[in-house]
């Protein structure tokens, strides 16, 4: 039993006419006449009654009637969830993202992505890195936001944030009342940073940075969180280089200043080459649109 027996039948039911119904579903009458004795023959009973100048249900044609449209509802459903999924409508997405992106306009992401597709459950997750890469590689996540570099060229990547460093410092220090600072200006000042092992990419640009202004970073604390490292300035227990964005996390007793020639940050949004999946295009979709503020220059690889 096909759909579209089912459907000649329904056309044929309200109808009440061959040639009527035959025009409604766009065949000739005779190949609605077949498809309606083919039907009967599968199911064992008569379902309709010929006259010359009407068609008739059996009461066995009423009930059938009933199940009919019932049946052609649900198919339409399933089609159209079909059709949506395809438009990445419906669906899962999880989300893996480095400590930190909430202040730097994930949630403006998500919950525009959320209202424009508010069928696709969001899993958010908060890893490294590398628990990131192990994720996408397992298929446990669909996304990973993180930063560069990505070495594994199974993945593809496109830039979404692309920011400069600056430079949070305790509000008392003199530093604090300069509008814009050299780096060499950091030279002799206490650090507070993350563990290379943590960040390990900031970490060596950092140091570059530095090295090639003629000095090493004294870090003299470290904590695996941002906010962590910031309340560490808020004491005065050194400086910090964070990404421009942090900016936004407003602590009693840190200021942040702009530094001359900062290294730019990138993180990235980064997925299995053969994923071909389209929620994840739906969302880096939404996630170019709204940060269009927050990322300049080429993608890698766009899907």
């Amino acid at each position: 039993m096909e759909l579209r027996h089912l459907r000649h039948f329904v056309a044929l039911a309200e109808e009440e006419h061959f040639g009527r119904a035959a025009e409604r579903v766009f065949v000739v009458q005779q190949a609605l006449s077949n498809s309606i004795k083919n039907l009967e023959e599968e199911v064992g009973v008569p379902l309709v009654l010929r006259t010359t100048r009407k068609v008739q249900l059996t009461p066995a044609g009423r009930e059938f009637l009933a199940a009919a449209r019932s049946t052609l509802q649900e198919a339409d459903k399933v089609i159209e969830r079909a059709r949506r999924a395809a438009r990445g409508e419906v669906g899962r997405l999880t989300l893996g993202f480095v400590s930190g992106l909430v202040f730097g306009g994930l949630p403006d992401v998500v919950r525009t992505f959320r209202e424009q597709y508010p069928n696709v459950s969001v899993d958010l997750r908060e890893l490294t890195a590398q628990e990131q890469e192990a994720g996408l590689r397992s298929g446990q996540l669909d996304i990973g936001l993180m930063l560069l570099p990505v070495r594994d060229p199974a993945f593809a990547y496109e830039a979404l944030w692309r920011q400069e460093l600056v430079a949070a410092l305790p509000g008392s220090h003199p530093l604090a009342r300069k509008e814009r600072l050299d780096i060499q200006d950091l030279a002799d000042e206490p650090f507070v940073f993350f563990p290379r092992q943590i960040r390990a990419a900031y970490f060596d640009q950092v140091m570059r940075w530095c090295a090639a202004a003629g000095f090493a970073p004294r870090i003299v604390q470290e904590a695996i969180e941002v906010p962590t490292l910031l309340s560490l300035v808020a004491a005065n227990l050194g400086v910090f280089l964070p990404i421009r964005f942090f900016q936004r996390v407003s602590l009693p007793g840190v200021v942040y200043r702009p530094v001359n020639a900062a290294p730019i940050i990138d993180i990235v949004a980064v997925w299995r080459r053969s994923d071909d999946d389209p929620v994840v295009r739906a969302f880096m979709q939404v996630a170019r649109a709204v940060l269009v503020g927050e990322r300049v220059g080429e993608a890698d690889s766009k899907l």
